[in-house]
């Protein structure tokens, strides 16, 4: 009788995940990610307020998986104008650094990073399933952003009678 080496190799140790350590450090990502909107909103109002822009509205739409950013617009008062090609600073983290980064963008590309940002926030997962539509106003007089938030759903009801 001769004997063989086993040929299955043994089980893995189970990993072990750390789920508190992992909701913590979103936690922490989150807060550092708030702590930097009102700088970057500052930002913004300012130079839209130095390029004459008082509003800008944004309309998205999203539905079935995907979801984009329809318009951006920019007024003063009841005209419309171009977006100049004034550039402000940015502050954002990236995922792999835990260090700030400021970045320089145009006015439009900060609108649509902070209309995207608050989607995600207030919404998140507005582009799936039947999605959502709506229009965000930057209101740079103001210093405020409002967003008006449209969600569609498909409804079903159940009627059952016996006779």
């Amino acid at each position: 009788m001769t004997l063989t080496e086993p040929s299955l190799t043994p089980p893995m140790v189970p990993p072990t995940v750390d789920m508190a350590q992992i909701i913590a450090a979103h936690a922490e990502r989150t807060a550092r990610i708030e702590a930097l909107r009102p700088g970057n909103k500052d930002r913004l109002f300012d130079g839209l307020m130095a390029a004459g822009i008082t509003h800008v509205t944004v309309t998205f739409d999203g539905a079935g998986d995907s979801g984009q950013i329809e318009s951006i617009g920019a007024w003063s008062g009841d005209t419309a104008v171009d977006f100049p090609a004034t550039e402000i600073e940015y502050a954002a983290l990236t995922w792999d650094d835990p260090e700030v980064e400021m970045r320089s963008l145009s006015l439009e590309d900060v609108v649509e990073q902070l209309a995207y940002d608050f989607l995600s926030d207030t919404h998140g997962g507005w582009e799936n399933n039947d999605g959502a539509w709506g229009e965000f106003c930057f209101d740079a007089a103001a210093r405020c952003i409002h967003l008006e938030f449209n969600e569609r759903f498909t409804s079903s009801e159940l009627t059952t009678h016996d006779f």
